[in-house]
């Protein structure tokens, strides 16, 4: 470990509540949070490791065995994870004096591992998740939690962004909500923050249908209601939305670091573009 990521552990450990093990007690959408902190704590996975996951899991009163999370599962959100981090990050380069929206944060840190020592952060998620969150984090002067619903968008009204640069993150959201709710969003960030980008990973069509048969999914009793088959759909939505990239896991150059085996299935995946865009990272800005 780096002393630059030693550090940042320190400031984590100081803003985590020593008590005893938190209790969850979660819907089952909420509930999924669970397998990406599981997935990000995982000490052997070549492509991302946050200590800071494994400090929160070792807090966690539950079974996780329970979820009969796949290997494939841990890469996945695993490559998610870094590539959402590297666009936060080159946005901060860009942008230093910003404000970064986390929607559905969960029990993620990637407001630790990203800090510039300026931006100012806001993470999002319903109010059972945030009063599990606070067991373990307190907020700062530049970090704010707020308790709330992504789909009641009186939230928004709670974000001081006073014309600086504005990056929404989505990890593992919006293919959870309805397009109806998606849209309402969408247009709602960009009459608010006109000129913000958006982060987020989606699912096309058939894999949103087919999403609740993965077994993790099927232990929570959550289920998948967006998915988008054209990523420059979202551009038809207002006047001034426009995609930035599209990124496919498939094409990912930390593949290197996986086994023969996963590194042959993402080629094949690869190969077949409904298969390449059954889940993958998009980028606009609003």
């Amino acid at each position: 470990m780096t002393q630059g990521s030693s550090l940042k552990r320190n400031s984590f450990a100081h803003s985590v509540t020593m008590s005893t093990a938190a209790k969850v007690m979660l819907t089952p959408e909420q509930e999924t949070l669970l397998i990406t902190l599981y997935a990000k704590a995982q000490a052997d996975n070549p492509l991302f490791f946050d200590p800071l996951a494994q400090d929160v899991l070792a807090r966690v009163d539950y079974n996780f065995a329970d979820l009969r999370v796949p290997y494939k599962t841990v890469v996945l959100v695993c490559q998610r994870a870094k590539k959402l981090d590297k666009i936060t990050r080159d946005f901060l380069v860009e942008h230093p004096d910003s404000v970064v929206i986390q929607l559905g944060c969960g029990l993620d840190s990637r407001f630790w591992r990203v800090d510039n020592g300026q931006v100012d952060w806001y993470d999002l998620d319903m109010p059972a998740v945030v009063e599990l969150r606070r067991q373990f984090l307190t907020a700062s002067e530049r970090y704010h939690l707020i308790a709330a619903s992504v789909t009641d968008l009186e939230w928004v009204d709670r974000v001081t962004a006073d014309g600086r640069a504005l990056l929404v993150v989505a990890e593992g959201l919006l293919m959870y909500l309805d397009e109806a709710d998606v849209k309402r969003l969408i247009l709602r960030l960009q009459e608010t923050f006109p000129g913000c980008c958006l982060a987020a990973d989606v699912f096309n069509r058939l894999t949103a249908r087919s999403a609740s048969s993965h077994p993790s999914l099927r232990r929570t009793g959550a289920t998948i209601g967006w998915g988008i088959d054209d990523s420059y759909e979202l551009e038809s939505w207002a006047p001034g939305i426009r995609l930035l990239e599209e990124w496919y896991f498939s094409g990912d150059p930390n593949l290197a670091r996986l086994n023969r085996g996963y590194r042959l299935a993402y080629k094949l995946a690869g190969a077949f573009n409904m298969v390449r865009k059954a889940h993958r990272l998009v980028y606009y800005q609003l």
